[in-house]
């Protein structure tokens, strides 16, 4: 039997959801003040990420894996859009130079490892990324081109999805995929489960940057930009 997996997975996630809203470094993004030394740290631990994340479901697409193959949009794929804009951020050596904090080299691992024991539970990662992306990144974009003053898109183009025409469509298909995927209520659990980890693994990357951010723009401001905590958009503000 089907179960509503799209609509359990964003109440199941409303929470957690608020919390990475909350983050300080999400926090002061929300209100124009991003860092660049600061960001670039994220477009590399992004980076990471989704290598880890696009290589796993590529494989299992190729597997044809009854769960996690109808997920695997190829037009969703990032890496290659980071890949430009870790060369914008840190020049044609950036391979040598970008490095991942602790914190995304175990998000990293912990999906490596999903995708050897419990590999559904990859669509709940998938899920937490892409759709943040999709909806909240958009916002995302615009307040980073300001804030650093970035000319056109060079060093945001992780947030353009080329492949995409239509948003809110593919946003609708996506939500139907999940819907119709193969599993039961004890697995769909599983992914609110899993998906709320994701959410904190973010989490902690978020919190590992926050170091550098403070140095940029110094303790006073940082501590008035995070005074106050936000509502929570619940769906729409996801780095």
């Amino acid at each position: 039997m089907a179960v509503a997996l799209a609509s359990q997975l964003r109440e199941g996630t409303k929470a957690a959801h608020t919390m990475a809203e909350n983050t300080g470094f999400v926090s002061c993004f929300l209100k124009g003040v991003v860092d660049q030394s600061s960001y670039r740290m994220l477009v590399a631990d992004l980076y990471f990420v989704y290598s880890a994340l696009e290589a796993e479901i590529g494989k299992l697409r190729e597997q044809k894996h009854p769960v996690v193959a109808p997920i695997g949009f190829p037009e969703l794929n990032r890496c290659e859009a980071l890949e430009q804009d870790l060369m914008f951020y840190f020049g044609s050596d950036w391979r040598n130079l970008a490095k991942a904090t602790l914190a995304a080299q175990e998000y990293v691992a912990r999906i490596h490892k999903l995708a050897q024991e419990s590999p559904e539970l990859l669509v709940a990662h998938h899920y937490t990324r892409y759709l943040g992306d999709l909806s909240g990144g958009q916002i995302l974009k615009t307040i980073a081109q300001k804030a650093m003053k970035l000319g056109g898109n060079d060093g945001v183009r992780f947030y353009i999805f080329n492949d995409i025409e239509d948003t809110k469509a593919f946003k609708t298909l996506y939500s139907a995929t999940l819907d119709s995927l193969p599993i039961n209520q004890q697995t769909a659990e599983r992914m609110v489960e899993e998906a709320n980890m994701a959410f904190h693994c973010n989490m902690a990357m978020f919190k590992e940057l926050e170091g550098n951010l403070v140095a940029a723009i110094g303790k006073v401001l940082f501590g008035f930009l995070t005074s106050r905590q936000r509502g929570g958009s619940t769906e729409d503000a996801v780095a």
